[in-house]
């Protein structure tokens, strides 16, 4: 699995007119042995690409569901290096691209090198550090790419046209547009400007733009669905599986052509 899997996935939607749904799930909770399970039901339910969190204990971008998800796998003992070692072991069960998403600390433990070569080894496709500024990705970003793994870069609410002009050349996989402004966390609705930013950013990149932060249900999915290339979802299903409501997540998904359009 390489960044070249997230590529085929958004090849083979755009054939069929449809959107990616892209799911967030916490690594480790539950406990590790429960991922391998986890990212098969995600799977059978639709999902496209999975986000999997690496649990940190300063997540400043996560809002409260993925925290908590988080502090019950850290208690668990779960780790950067736990994941990847787990993660080399059910690979090649694993059908759809998992998209790593981290801060920055728990790679520096690791190291650039022996991070982006583990990673590659464990069959990720992608990776995303939210606290790492663009101006800074520099080291990290050339040894993933020595690796064939894509590192995935946000665009805000709050990024005017030359900054998202400069986070779209050379971006790799696909954008991250945050469509709030803040943490994570299931909202009603989004406003017009979201759909513009949206309209914006895919009038400018070359590779898919997908939007994330606050999708909590399949309506609003398919709203964000018609701006751009897929959706995010996050503290919807991670509260899902941790309330033991695995078969609900199929209803968050909009529905998919089954023919070429």
């Amino acid at each position: 699995m390489s960044k070249t899997k997230i590529d085929q996935v958004f090849e083979k939607l755009k054939e069929t007119g449809d959107k990616a749904f892209i799911s967030y799930i916490m690594a480790g909770d539950g406990g590790l042995d429960n991922l391998k399970d986890q990212i098969k039901e995600l799977e059978e339910a639709g999902v496209d690409i999975i986000e999997l969190g690496i649990p940190f204990s300063d997540p400043v971008a996560d809002g409260p569901v993925i925290q908590q998800a988080g502090i019950r796998a850290l208690d668990a003992g779960v780790s950067l290096q736990k994941i990847l070692d787990e993660l080399k072991k059910i690979k090649d069960d694993i059908n759809v691209p998992i998209v790593l998403m981290t801060y920055i600390n728990p790679v520096l433990n690791i190291g650039y090198q022996a991070f982006a070569e583990d990673a590659r080894k464990s069959g990720v496709s992608g990776v995303i550090l939210p606290d790492v500024p663009f101006e800074e990705e520099g080291e990290v970003s050339t040894h993933l790419r020595d690796n064939d793994i894509a590192l995935v870069r946000l665009v805000t609410l709050t990024s005017d046209e030359e900054r998202i002009r400069e986070l779209a050349e050379g971006a790799e996989g696909f954008l991250y547009a945050v469509t709030v402004k803040g943490t994570t966390g299931g909202r009603t609705s989004f406003g017009e400007d979201t759909y513009e930013l949206l309209e914006k950013i895919k009038g400018i990149a070359d590779v898919p733009v997908c939007a994330g932060f606050g999708v909590s249900n399949r309506e609003m999915a398919e709203a964000l669905g018609r701006h751009c290339d897929g959706v995010i979802v996050g503290s919807k299903i991670v509260d899902m599986l941790h309330k033991g409501e695995e078969d609900g997540i199929k209803n968050l998904i909009p529905e998919k052509s089954n023919a070429v359009k």
